[in-house]
């Protein structure tokens, strides 16, 4: 059993209890009934009420003539995105950015809360992860069926040589397949060596010295966000390109 976090043991004593009721009605067996909320899944819940407050705080300080602080900040993460989006996908970028906007704010918070004593990156325990990189999987391929219409769609897998067509469909099948891998191994691994460096080094060096590896799992933290965010771009790219020998 893993050790339970502050927080985690907070939520199991409140609301241990109900979630067991709700899994067992579910017909899914909590491998510890009395503690059913994971460090994981606090963690992640802890991430979404700080997002959601962060949105609503940006809505309350919208102004036209007098815009203040939070208000460039946001706009500053805003413009980025859609920068990004319009360099990588293109003409109708726009209908995309309201996911990936809100998968890469998700995916830092996870990543840089772990920075908190006392708190773990959700990031670092696989299923979360796995957790985000399911629905972006399902995401682009959803838009890239939309666009393009199925049989549009499915002849990207097939390659531009009739002959080679069930060789390329089996590839691309198995090539799709193992991006949510990749997606959720690479946030996985650099987040969970990120966060066993921090702890180690944090429990043996003075406390002076540790400030370099917290910057360094900041860094780190930034940048696994900043490639989750734009891997999801390029799959969305291609999967709504038009050219029919784009390999989505």
């Amino acid at each position: 059993m893993e050790h339970q976090l502050l927080f985690t043991r907070f939520l199991n004593h409140h609301f241990g209890a109900f979630v067991t009721q709700v899994m067992l009605a579910l017909h899914v067996h909590p491998e510890n009934p009395r503690a059913p909320i994971t460090n994981a899944y606090s963690m992640e819940l802890l991430c979404v009420g700080f997002l959601l407050l962060l949105f609503i705080i940006v809505r309350m300080s919208l102004r036209v003539e007098n815009p203040g602080t939070v208000q460039h900040l946001a706009e500053m993460y805003d413009g980025f995105i859609n920068e990004q989006g319009e360099q990588i996908i293109g003409h109708g970028y726009e209908r995309f950015m309201a996911y990936i906007g809100a998968l890469a704010l998700f995916v830092l918070t996870c990543n840089l809360i772990g920075l908190i004593p006392g708190f773990d990156s959700p990031t670092a325990y696989v299923i979360v992860p796995l957790g985000i990189a399911l629905p972006t999987f399902v995401y682009y391929h959803w838009y890239g069926f939309r666009e393009q219409g199925f049989w549009g769609y499915i002849k990207h897998f097939f390659g531009p040589v009739a002959w080679m067509a069930p060789f390329m469909f089996l590839i691309e099948i198995i090539s799709h397949l193992a991006r949510i891998l990749s997606l959720t191994v690479r946030l996985y691994a650099n987040m969970f060596a990120g966060d066993m460096v921090y702890l180690v080094i944090f429990s043996l060096l003075p406390v002076g010295i540790p400030i370099i590896f917290i910057a360094l799992h900041l860094g780190v933290s930034l940048i696994q966000a900043y490639v989750f965010m734009l891997l999801a771009l390029i799959y969305l790219g291609g999967a709504t390109s038009h050219d029919a020998t784009a390999n989505v």
